[in-house]
């Protein structure tokens, strides 16, 4: 498990998310061993519907990374991955997850999501190890997401 200062690394993804106000997907990775930010991204879907925070984070990290050691990557994101992602998230082999809001609280407010949590992607990929620690800085999460649904992102 991850001993990086969580909320520090939300705080990022959170800032991230305001690229896209209306879709408040942002995604930070860390390194666990220098704490070190390798890569950053957020919901590019106007472009190309795959395009999640997770994926652009994902995307960037090979771009820039010539060798990835990927258990010693921690993946931040203000929402739980959707199956997708988290399916790339294994496929990458980032060892942790960290979410803020989930996949439960976005659909009660309204946000289409496939009803598979990233822990059942997990449990069905017996091969792969992640860690999935949810609800740092939910309550801002779930603002953004909010704020979102309710067009007041504009202010």
């Amino acid at each position: 498990m991850s001993n990086l200062p969580h909320e520090r690394y939300m705080r990022r993804a959170i800032e991230l998310a305001a690229n896209t106000p209306n879709l408040p997907f942002g995604a930070v990775i860390a390194s666990q061993e220098s704490g070190e930010i390798v890569a950053e991204g957020w919901n590019r879907s106007s472009l190309n519907p795959t395009w999640h925070g997770e994926i652009d984070a994902i995307n960037s990290l090979a771009q820039i990374r010539a060798v990835i050691e990927p258990n010693h990557l921690v993946l931040y994101t203000t929402a739980e991955p959707c199956p997708m992602c988290q399916g790339a998230i294994l496929w990458t082999g980032i060892g942790t997850v960290v979410y803020g809001t989930s996949i439960r609280t976005l659909q009660k407010q309204g946000w289409r999501q496939i009803d598979i949590p990233a822990a059942e992607v997990i449990r069905r990929s017996p091969t792969w190890q992640c860690t999935l620690i949810a609800g740092i800085l939910e309550k801002e999460c779930d603002a953004l997401f909010v704020a979102a649904s309710k067009g007041t992102w504009r202010k």
